[in-house]
């Protein structure tokens, strides 16, 4: 698995510095390792890949400490991985002095990941307004192409 680090802070960018900047420019900030990435990430084991107006790729392995009690991976895995990518991709049509959170998120699982199994979330934008962000995210294998999981995310857009 070939794993992107990005030497950045370990402290998390202060809501006066997030509001400075756009959203796109705040994701790619990100992934330069200027700003501190999510914490979660860490936990989850997935990190940013890519950053593009209206599209994210973060790319993770779940590890067995991200099983079910069966020993497949947790459902809030899927989640939080399609939650982030597409939520993220929201974040790079925010404007500069705005922000978003997640309204409410759907997710499809279509086939177990094996623990170890690198895949890759893609979330892209499927509209940004002034208050709400639309956009839809996938799971897919990195070594066989195939879809994991699928999902859609409603976020809404605040302005101080």
């Amino acid at each position: 698995m070939s794993r992107k680090i990005a030497a950045g802070p370990e402290e998390l960018a202060t809501f006066d510095e997030l509001l400075s900047m756009s959203g796109l420019e705040f994701m790619q900030g990100i992934l330069a390792g200027e700003i501190a990435g999510p914490p979660i990430s860490g936990v989850m084991e997935y990190w940013l890949d890519e950053v593009a107006e209206g599209r994210v790729v973060f790319r993770g392995a779940p590890k067995f400490a991200h099983a079910n009690p069966m020993g497949g991976t947790h459902g809030g895995w899927y989640g939080t991985l399609l939650d982030s990518c597409m939520a993220c991709a929201v974040m790079t049509k925010v404007p500069k002095g705005s922000w978003y959170t997640t309204l409410e998120y759907k997710v499809n699982i279509t086939r177990p990941i094996p623990v170890g199994c690198e895949v890759l979330a893609v979330g892209e934008v499927q509209h940004v307004g002034r208050s709400t962000g639309v956009a839809r995210g996938e799971i897919l294998g990195v070594e066989d192409g195939r879809v994991y999981a699928t999902g859609s995310t409603t976020c809404m857009i605040m302005t101080r």
